[in-house]
């Protein structure tokens, strides 16, 4: 095998990946080879020092493990462009959302690992679940950990949990930033220049991600602590219970879950 990792589309999850992999010294550039239709896409990886061409069979048979990095309505043409991939023993892994494993495999004797990573994978702070198909080994999912673990942390599961992890993880970093969106919003109509208040909105988000992380109480928990009675905090809160706010929440994330399960219909 020419490759130790094969990845077959070349988004900005697979560049991700690719860095993680890059930085944290895991895989070489060398030993890496990516495929995209875009000649932009494939820039950003030859830029990175990685093979990076427009022909899916350049990594079929070529590589010791083989990650689908595509969107579900484009997962039929990849693994049908991937032919030999089928005889050479290749360890695959897909990230594509809602696309179940008995998809993939079919009849076939693959052996399929289903990931579901995210995209703070770019800044080294990616979470990832992992879940084995079908004759995938121990050391099979200690490679494919590997990969995940080179940016990020990495949890093991079952394949009927991934629609929420979707929905929680996968899609979870546009819910944040959509709520640091609106604060930089407001901040800004409040008076605030908007270098300023992007700046607080971002720092206060970084700190308290970094407190949820590093404290041993439970999120409800430091929200009462910032909550005191009469406060400004609490005018906010009431506002929001009013306005069904976490309600609206845990339906958002439910809906992006029942999507997950309708990609894979």
């Amino acid at each position: 095998m020419a490759y130790d990792l094969g990845i077959i589309g070349g988004g900005n999850m697979a560049e991700a990946i690719v860095r993680g992999l890059l930085n944290s010294k895991t895989i070489p550039a060398e030993k890496i080879i990516v495929t995209d239709i875009s000649s932009a896409r494939r820039e950003v990886f030859s830029q990175m020092g990685v093979r990076a061409v427009q022909d899916n069979a350049s990594v079929a048979g070529n590589s010791y493990t083989v990650l689908l990095c595509v969107k579900p309505q484009q997962m039929a043409p990849a693994l049908a462009s991937l032919g030999p991939v089928s005889d050479s023993g290749a360890l695959i892994i897909s990230i594509a959302a809602g696309v179940r494993i008995k998809s993939i495999r079919g009849e076939s004797a693959l052996r399929v690992i289903r990931a579901m990573p995210n995209t703070p994978m770019l800044v080294g702070q990616g979470a990832t679940a992992i879940c084995a198909g079908p004759l995938v080994t121990s050391i099979d999912m200690s490679n494919a950990r590997r990969i995940f673990e080179s940016a990020g942390i990495v949890i093991e599961t079952t394949e009927d949990k991934m629609d929420a992890v979707t929905a929680l993880s996968g899609s979870g970093p546009a819910y944040f930033f959509y709520l640091v969106e609106q604060l930089i919003k407001v901040g800004i109509e409040l008076g605030l220049p908007p270098d300023q208040a992007k700046l607080l909105a971002c720092k206060t988000a970084m700190g308290s991600a970094k407190m949820l992380m590093e404290s041993t109480e439970e999120p409800a928990e430091l929200r009462r602590r910032v909550t005191s009675p009469g406060g400004t905090t609490e005018a906010a809160i009431s506002h929001l219970n009013s306005a069904a706010w976490p309600a609206a929440m845990v339906e958002a994330v439910k809906a992006a879950a029942k999507r997950s399960g309708e990609l894979s219909r």
